[in-house]
């Protein structure tokens, strides 16, 4: 009997998890009958597009049909609950209608199981479960009858053994069941098939049972879409969720310096054509389906933008008790940007940098194979031809604007199994390229960068990604590249310029007063500091380049008597110059900063202010007023310096007078000496007394001169 009902346990359990949720018990109650058996038909909904943003989240459109009442099951992980949430598109497209969507809950699953009217947490036995549903109607049959009945309960029954087993009793399970009128009581080792007959309670185990399936594979949540209509529909199911970034590599075929190379690639007498070359650019996105479904004939966009996009729980079921109130929460916006060189008025009239333009694009000609009868010789010829890596693949996508973003649209159906990747063909255009050779002294302090000026004349979005640069069929280094919309141009930089050598001189800065004014007692002067850079670069190779001069920025200061940068960013003037094969050309920088100076008249140096007012490049009457103050300022320190004269002689008349005083203590009154000492006092006295009425007088002069001094210089204003 066990058997059986694990194997109707496990049925009840699998129909429960393909069949559509109800939205509560109690609708279930009141409209659950015998008769409502079946369940909506599951419809075929496959995922039909997919369009991938460089944001790192993904929009998945799925298409199918569905015949009169139907649901549509799509399985997701539960981290992208969330995002289908909060995204989730639906359209019955003739004339149907979206019922409900029901997903499983995330509460913990005892909280779960015990929400059943049977409760299945902890494991229960069969004896546990049937005393659970006491009062429920059954169908029980045994080897040799079947009976209905109504659950009384089940009881435990001591049994004897047989005596071969010593004579042993053991406890016996038995059900207990109301039928006619009458108690029948069933050993539960007899029963073969127990049958629920009420679909409440049927359907109560079945979803019970559906959530410990459900609940084995925590990653993966379905939701349910219920349609209902007449007949067969079309349907269509949209949502975004997170993915991971679609990437783009790039190959950057440089054709015009290998049309003049020779034979030997690497001879002494090579010889290359500065400036512009021919060039074709070829882009390849990296696409990753890292989703649980295959992708059959998906009609692929890859979207290259930044949408500004983000999570919010709407899943997890919320528990605020009042009056508590739960702030909103939303997630940091960290946006990434990329600034490009803004060019010159000059530039931009040229419509280049200064010192030439861009070349005329094109791809470089593919080799035309030899036709040799051995296909050894074949492969040799192969080999000793440069590879052409763009002459055999096409773009498989077609680009267009969306909006502010750029949408690249693969042409034919992709079919990508889950957990695959690939590379598709988006970028194959000729392009507009400037060789220059790049030079920072704070990436390398004596020799330049090899790189190229990038002119986006693909009509395309190029995403961000890695280049690798291939130059006369050879590989020439890698560079990155930022996102560069059609018509703008980028810098890239992929291997060091050895033939040329950079000498960065010792800065030299010098400092120059311009003017000055005064305000309220206050000198305030402006002062000019100049800083020059120059930078001597040799080009020893036998061909002519064309150098870039990264200059940093300074905030505050100004180019004076420079040539003009072909572009400035938030960072670095960018200087070009041509640089002729085996000669050395300087280029020097010259930048200027205004500052300001405030200079208290009040407490300054005399010295100070006597050579401020001889300097010829403040106004004359800035410096009459700065001579003026220097000489009030210097008969009040000459005052001070007499009252402090007068004041050391009376320190030293007074130290005099306690040596006489303690001298006159150890003589005789009597004695000649003592008169002689005393007429010394007394004369000292007379001494004191005019030296205080001195002072007095002084220090009366010094604080008028003091006050005269304040009340000037407070109440001077001159420019």
């Amino acid at each position: 009997m066990r058997r059986k009902l694990s194997a109707a346990v496990i049925a009840a359990a699998v129909a429960a998890i393909g069949a559509v949720p109800v939205i509560g018990l109690a609708q279930l109650a009141t409209e659950a009958t015998p008769q409502q058996a079946t369940q909506p038909a599951n419809a075929d909904v496959p995922v039909k597009k997919v369009v991938l943003f460089s944001s790192g989240v993904g929009y998945f459109e799925h298409y199918g049909t569905v015949n009169g009442d139907g649901t549509a099951e799509l399985s997701f992980k539960t981290a992208q609950i969330n995002d289908v949430l909060k995204s989730l598109l639906l359209e019955d497209l003739d004339k149907g209608q979206v019922s409900a969507v029901t997903y499983p809950s995330t509460d913990p699953l005892d909280k779960t199981l015990k929400s059943f009217e049977v409760d299945v947490s902890g494991n229960p036995s069969l004896p546990d479960l049937l005393t659970q549903l006491r009062g429920a109607k059954v169908s029980v049959s045994t080897q040799g009858d079947k009976f209905d009945g109504t659950i009384l309960g089940v009881d435990k029954k001591q049994r004897q053994v047989d005596a071969k087993d010593g004579g042993k009793t053991i406890e016996v399970d038995f059900l207990n069941l109301v039928s006619g009128g009458t108690i029948r009581s069933v050993n539960l080792d007899d029963v073969r098939e127990l049958k629920l007959d009420s679909p409440k309670l049927q359907d109560e185990l079945d979803r019970a049972l559906a959530a410990l399936a459900a609940s084995r594979d925590q990653d993966k949540k379905p939701v349910t879409i219920a349609f209902r209509g007449q007949g067969e529909r079309r349907v269509r199911i949209g949502y975004v969720v997170e993915t991971p970034v679609w990437k783009t590599s790039y190959r950057l075929v440089l054709s015009g310096a290998a049309a003049t190379q020779p034979a030997d690639a690497h001879a002494e007498d090579t010889k290359y054509q500065a400036g512009d070359v021919g060039a074709q650019i070829q882009g390849w996105a990296i696409v990753e389906n890292q989703s649980d479904t295959d992708w059959n004939n998906v009609q692929l966009s890859l979207v290259s933008g930044r949408p500004i996009s983000f999570i919010e729980d709407l899943y997890q079921p919320l528990y605020i008790p009042r009056p508590v109130v739960v702030p909103e929460l939303f997630a940091s916006l960290m946006p990434q940007t990329y600034e490009a060189g803004l060019r010159s008025e000059d530039s931009r009239r040229a419509g280049g940098g200064g010192g030439g333009g861009f070349g005329v694009a094109g791809a470089a000609p593919a080799a035309p194979p030899a036709a040799m009868a051995r296909q050894s010789d074949r492969l040799q010829e192969a080999l000793n031809e440069p590879m052409n890596p763009v002459a055999s693949v096409a773009s498989a996508a077609s680009g267009a604007k969306l909006g502010d973003l750029f949408q690249y649209t693969i042409r034919e159906p992709v079919s990508l199994p889950r957990h695959k990747s690939a590379m598709i063909p988006i970028v194959t255009d000729p392009i507009e390229v400037e060789r220059v050779s790049i030079y920072n002294a704070a990436v390398m302090p004596r020799n330049p960068l090899n790189g190229a000026r990038l002119k986006n004349t693909t009509g395309k979005h190029l995403l961000s990604g890695p280049i690798t640069v291939l130059e006369g069929g050879t590989y020439a280094g890698d560079a990155q590249i930022d996102n560069v919309p059609p018509g703008q141009e980028r810098f890239i930089s992929y291997g060091i310029d050895l033939q040329v050598l950079v000498d960065p001189k010792d800065a030299k800065q010098e400092e120059e007063l311009l003017t000055g004014k005064i305000s309220k007692g206050v000198l305030e002067l402006s002062n000019k500091v100049v800083a020059t850079q120059t930078y001597v670069a040799e080009n020893k190779s036998d061909r002519d380049k064309t150098l870039v001069v990264e200059h940093p920025v300074r905030q505050g200061w100004e180019l004076v008597d420079s040539p003009k940068p072909m572009e400035k960013t938030d960072q670095v003037y960018r200087f070009k110059e041509s640089l002729p094969a085996g000669k050395s050309v300087p280029l020097t920088v010259k930048e200027q900063v205004v500052n300001g100076q405030q200079i208290e008249i009040l407490p300054a140096d005399i010295d100070g202010l006597v050579a401020l007012s001889r300097n010829g490049k403040l106004p004359q009457n800035v410096r009459d007023a700065l001579a003026k103050a220097a000489s009030m300022k210097s008969a009040v320190t000459d005052t001070q310096r007499q009252i402090d004269e007068d004041q050391k002689k009376i320190d030293a008349i007074v130290k005099d007078q306690k040596r006489i005083n303690e001298t006159l203590r150890t003589i005789n009154q009597s004695s000649k000496l003592y008169d002689r000492l005393m007429k010394e006092l007394d004369d000292q006295e007379t001494q004191l007394k005019d030296l205080r009425g001195q002072i007095d007088d002084l220090t009366n002069k010094h604080n008028g001169q003091q006050k005269e001094l304040e009340n000037y210089i407070a109440g001077l204003n001159v420019a």
